[in-house]
């Protein structure tokens, strides 16, 4: 009864609605007349445009409404697939031992999407900039003509009259590139090298205030600045003020842009920007400033702008791309992210013209001449010209002769600019050490100065200047700061990758080099995520009352500030991308290493005082924490083993902290010393378990311990508190296997488990759940199909792996490059691998056991969220081979047309068109979180859980590189090869989702995004639920069922990047204030995924403050720039948080 009435409200609710949108589209198409003025004489064709205009916007109206019937729609069955499902779900869960329902979060949650929100998606992309990167790669040739002394350029020349009516302004900027760790260690070059610099700066600058110096990475500054006196610092603070030396970026390094995620490159900014704000307050860099990233991704140019920045500089991009933008003028532009449908995004960019940053490239087009320039290379010194002319030291006798030669240089480069403002950096990598190139440079260079401004015919103003000098000068000559909206700079969208410096060298290989630091980075960026929160929650609790005040606040927050900096460190151009010297990549692999066991600590402490019921009884004793993680890592190179959790009758206290801010339904294993298992939820009621074998290799099963897996429910950003306990009567499932080997061992059964041995065949393996039934290969066990049971539909889905060599030619491959020897060979096996098949009641996997790389495909038995895509493992292994480099390469029959889409840091999607003009390593680009292809019917994406490069070469298909064994240098100055390889894991999940069928226009949008249900796949694959137990020799105090911090989960497209602890104004200690960082997410709604088993809704970026938290009280919350650098001139406690999509912002935030 209850639910034919449920249906009659629904049901005149949706016709209301319908009826509703058909009254406003007949309503507003009366009143919408056209904005613009009609002319006199043109009136029938007025008349015909106005009703022309009517159709459109109906047009218009009813799709937006078929848009959201068909929401509605969707909802209508998903509502009608739940009653039918039975009212199973009387409570939110309904534990009755046995039944499924645990294993179904309830079916009737679904997320109600707010259609306002699809239309992002819809509208996003329709505006065109002036320059798309896309369309430039379409019309390039790439070709490689000999462009004279500007090898791949074009000569370059001028009338000496042009600059008559206005002269050349011309900015030297000083400048020394600190790589935080390459050849050396950072701490190595510390003291060999940017010590010095940074002494001799202090003493040079104050010699003469004509003097200019920039600087950038703040790791370098901060170590140095610890160790001076009071009288230095106030000489830089000085400095500064005056003008004379300039922070730029002012992150803790010069992030990488290619492998690192947006959380990192965000962190690293606000470390350095609140170090700046702390020792040299009121210095706010305001441009960016970077020379040696490998390609560069508009992740950075939005992050920046959202940092309070005006400019921003990048070196490294494509020759050909330089080349056309040097012809076209648009070497500098405004910088529009590709979603931007207004302007707001827009920053002013500066392209660097040529080759490199160093002396040789900078000065102009000629690099034997520009040579003769960097004075360091004087004869006698130990760096030389390789042009073989060597620089000339200046004096009243050749002053004329030399200033008229870089002044040639000077009006040539000008040339390929708009305005009569120039830019010559003068450095090169470590530079400026010793004093005597101080004085070598700058007195030189004055001269040259000094001569040039003395001769009015010139129509010369040479400088030295810092880069906001020249900013600010290019700024007021074409008047930007007017708003004048027509500007003389273009508007460019898109990214610079993939880069090449000449020739075919594409410098793809990066995107792989040491991958399996690449995901240890994620695995700390998870845990640094985790401990900022609960500790964040923790330090507010503990404020609470005098007991608590035990809570090691200081020592944990030095701890946190401790691994932001490690974390930070690793950003780092050099590091990150796996391009340092062996013993530089153990460095940082220690750092990041010590720096997820010191954030163990942190969670656990906080988690301890968070999930206490009486927290009077709060005491901290650092001997015997009170919880521990279940996850050992015994080395900075090797990789995780679960703990084993000892067993009693007595139940034992299992903490699962949900580190995401969903509600969520999670399949978690944990190892335990006994099968006789028994587990309670946090409501104390009994939970279904799967016990499967932990094996020792291939075939063999270890008694030692067994796996459970379960289905934990946690509250956003909550833990659950679970116990366990050994039960002679368990109901626990037990897994059973079929052995798939070569030649069958008639061995003993074991004593637990039900295992089969097979013979390899041709018949399929199979494993299904609600959602999909997948066909296994029944002799190498690689997927092959795939069901989608909503529409019956099968897709192939072939998985297979290949190798690259590397060329014959004199350059190969190495750290940076990859320089394939063609096309990737099949990896091929003699016999056929041994397979192990599971089936269970949560989970079935098939694992293969090749040579080199161990292959597991999970299928979560689950309803919801984690039993709608597949878990991809490789455990790979290739340090025997030489010169080869492994690839997982998936084919579907996905009619993809050579296009794909790679996200750019996790934060925004990019697509990418393959293209047959260029060689195949170029067509090689960075993923950071996700790839995807699609056609009219289906998108399948590939998650990661590590960045990695990949491709699409051929229709349907994609592939991952996962590592890559190179015996020899590329020579970019690394000067070894990629040797020190590890065993390492690669986790992805696979996820193919129906789309509703889009006309052909809309794939060549240069704009995409994922769906929700996409995006939290990726969330939970990134932040898996941290298990921890109570250990069993404490005396254990009562703890809360769950600590439950949030109201509700967050909006679906809201994501809680941070919640960060500020630094006091003094000391290492803690202020009362956080940094909560959210981004809304933008998201396409095209696709028919009916029961997502979402636990949210969206709100149009809408939330109510006092509806955030429910344990806390928020005291105060004002908006902020996004490192807390810039706070808006109306800046104000506000009840109400208003984002759009794709925004990142940040709030200083104040919890009670």
């Amino acid at each position: 009864m209850k639910l034919s009435r449920q249906f009659t409200v629904f049901g005149s609710a949706v016709f209301c609605v319908v009826i509703f949108s058909l009254y406003l589209m007949l309503d507003r198409g009366h009143f919408d007349h056209p904005k613009s003025p009609r002319r006199e004489g043109t009136f029938p064709k007025g008349q015909l445009s106005i009703l022309q205009e009517k159709i459109d916007h109906l047009e218009r109206l009813l799709a937006e409404n078929n848009e959201i019937i068909s929401n509605i729609r969707d909802s209508v069955i998903n509502l009608s697939e739940s009653v039918k499902d039975g009212q199973k779900n009387s409570e939110a869960i309904n534990f009755s031992q046995g039944s499924l329902s645990e294993l179904l979060p309830s079916a009737s949650v679904l997320p109600a999407v707010d259609s306002e929100d699809c239309l992002f998606a819809l509208k996003s992309g329709s505006h065109s900039s002036g320059v798309q990167m896309l369309d430039v790669y379409d019309i390039l040739p790439f070709d490689n003509p000999d462009g004279g002394v500007w090898k791949q350029g074009f000569d370059i020349t001028y009338n000496e009259d042009e600059w008559d009516s206005e002269p050349l302004q011309v900015f030297v900027v000083p400048h020394s590139h600190n790589d935080p760790g390459w050849l050396k260690t950072f701490d190595d070059y510390f003291r060999d090298q940017t010590q010095h610099i940074l002494n001799n700066m202090v003493i040079k600058l104050q010699e003469d205030n004509r003097r200019k110096f920039i600087w950038s990475e703040i790791s370098y500054f901060s170590k140095w600045w610890d160790g001076i006196d009071s009288q230095k610092r106030d000489a830089v603070k000085r400095l500064i003020k005056d003008g004379q030396f300039e922070i730029v970026t002012g992150g803790w390094v010069m992030a990488d842009e290619a492998s690192s995620h947006y959380f990192a490159v965000i962190d690293q900014l606000i470390e350095g920007h609140q170090w700046l704000e702390k020792n040299l307050a009121g210095v706010k860099p305001k441009s960016g400033w970077a020379v040696d990233p490998f390609g560069h991704s508009p992740t950075m140019a939005y992050l920046l702008k959202n940092a309070g920045f005006s400019n921003m500089l990048i070196q490294r991009v494509h020759y050909s791309v330089k080349k056309h933008f040097a012809t076209q003028k648009t070497l500098e532009f405004f910088w529009r992210q590709n979603w931007d449908v207004g302007s707001s995004t827009d920053i002013l960019c500066h392209m660097m013209p040529f080759y490199s940053y160093d002396i040789p490239h900078t000065c102009g087009p000629d690099p034997k001449i520009c040579c003769q320039f960097d004075f360091k290379r004087l004869p006698g010194g130990r760096v030389s010209c390789p042009w073989r002319v060597p620089p000339e030291a200046i004096h009243a006798g050749n002053v004329q002769h030399r200033a008229w030669i870089i002044l040639d240089q000077y009006r040539k480069k000008s040339k390929l600019f708009r305005t009569k403002v120039l830019l010559a950096p003068l450095g090169d990598d470590f530079r400026y050490t010793e004093s005597s190139e101080w004085d070598q440079q700058y007195q030189n260079y004055q001269k040259l100065f000094d001569y040039m401004n003395s001769r009015p015919e010139w129509h010369v103003k040479a400088q030295f200047g810092t880069l906001s000098d020249y900013f600010e000068a290019l700024r007021k000559e074409s008047n930007l700061d007017e708003k004048s909206s027509n500007s003389l700079f273009p508007i460019l969208s898109g990214d610079f990758f993939t880069y090449a410096d000449r020739d075919h060298h594409y410098w793809s290989g990066y995107f792989t080099s040491r991958p399996f630091y690449k995901h240890l980075d994620r695995v700390l960026e998870s845990y640094i995520r985790a401990a900022e929160i609960l500790y964040s929650l923790a330090l507010v609790q503990s404020s609470k009352s005098e007991k608590m005040s035990v809570f090691p606040s200081v020592d944990n927050y030095k701890l946190l500030t401790e691994a932001r900096r490690n974390l930070g460190l690793f950003q780092h151009h050099d590091a990150i991308t796996g391009t340092a010297k062996d013993w530089v990549v153990v460095d940082y692999g220690t750092r990041l290493f010590h720096s997820i066991m010191n954030l163990k600590k942190v969670i656990i402490d906080s988690a301890h005082l968070l999930i206490l019921k009486d927290k009077s009884s709060y005491s901290y004793d650092t001997a015997t924490p009170f919880l521990k993680m279940d996850d050992v890592q015994a080395s900075q190179d090797s990789l995780p083993h679960k703990a084993v959790i000892k067993l009693t009758l007595q139940p034992r206290y299992l903490l699962i902290y949900n580190p995401t801010e969903q509600e969520r339904f999670s399949v978690v294993s944990v190892n335990v010393n006994s099968p006789r298992v028994k587990l309670l939820s946090p409501l104390g009621k009994p939970v279904t378990v799967q016990i499967s074998a932990v094996w020792d290799g291939a075939t063999t099963i270890s008694h030692e311990a067994y796996q459970i897996s379960f289905v934990a429910h946690l509250p956003p950003l909550g833990i659950g508190v679970y116990q366990l306990l050994e039960d002679e009567n368990s109901a626990a499932v037990l897994a059973d296997y079929n052995l798939y080997v070569r030649n069958s061992r008639q061995e003993k059964p074991d004593r637990v488990f039900k295992i089969k041995e097979m013979q390899h065949s041709v018949d399929n393996i199979i494993l299904e759940n609600a959602y999909m039934k997948l066909w296994f290969s029944g002799t190498s066990g690689l997927l092959e199909k795939i069901n989608t049971k909503k529409d019956g539909k099968n897709h192939q889905m072939k998985v297979e792996f290949a190798w690259y060599g590397t060329t014959s030619n004199r350059d190969k491959s190495g750290a940076y490059l990859f320089l394939p020897d063609g096309d990737a060979k099949p990896y091929i096996f003699t016999d056929p691998p041994t397979v192990r098949v599971a089936h269970g009641k949560i989970f079935s996997e098939v694992v293969c056991f090749f040579h080199h790389v161990t292959h597991t495909m999970r299928l979560y038995k689950v309803q919801g969220l984690e039993g709608q895509s597949l878990e991809v493992s490789n455990i790979v292994d290739i340090r025997g081979e030489y010169n080869r480099e492994l690839a997982m390469r998936i084919s579907s029959d996905i009619n993809s047309q050579n296009r794909f889409y790679t996200d750019l840091n996790g934060y925004q999607i990019q697509p990418r068109l393959t293209m047959s003009k260029l060689p195949l390593q170029a067509n090689i680009y960075p993923m950071t979180t996700m790839t995807y292809i699609q056609d009219v019917g289906v998108r399948l994406t590939l998650h990661s859980a590590q960045s990695l490069g990949v491709a699409s070469l051929k229709n349907g298909q994609v592939e991952v590189i996962m590592d890559r064994r190179l015996m020899q240098d590329d020579n970019r100055g690394l000067g070894q090869g990629v040797q020190d390889n590890k065993i390492t894991a690669n986790v992805f999940r696979l996820l193919l989702e129906r789309r509703r069928g889009t006309d052909v226009n809309e794939e060549k949008t240069p704009v995409s995004f994922p769906s929700l249900l996409s995006h939290m796949t990726s969330l939970f694959l990134n932040h898996p639920v941290i298990p921890m137990t109570a250990n069993a020799d404490s005396g254990v105090p009562e703890l809360i069922n769950t600590f439950s911090p949030l109201m509700s989960s967050m909006p679906c497209d809201m994501h809680i990047v941070n919640l960060r602890t500020i630094q006091a104004k003094v000391d290492t200690k803690p202020s009362d204030e956080a940094a909560l960082i959210l981004h809304r997410k933008g998201f396409d709604c095209g696709f028919l995924n009916r029961d997502m088993g979402l636990h949210c809704s969206t709100t149009q970026g809408k939330i109510k403050v006092h509806k955030l938290f429910s344990k806390f009280r928020v005291e105060s919350l004002t908006p902020t720039s996004l490192s807390l650098m810039h706070s808006p001139p109306d800046a104000r406690n506000i009840s109400e948080i208003n984002m759009s999509s794709m925004e990142i912002n940040t709030f200083r935030i104040r919890l009670r």
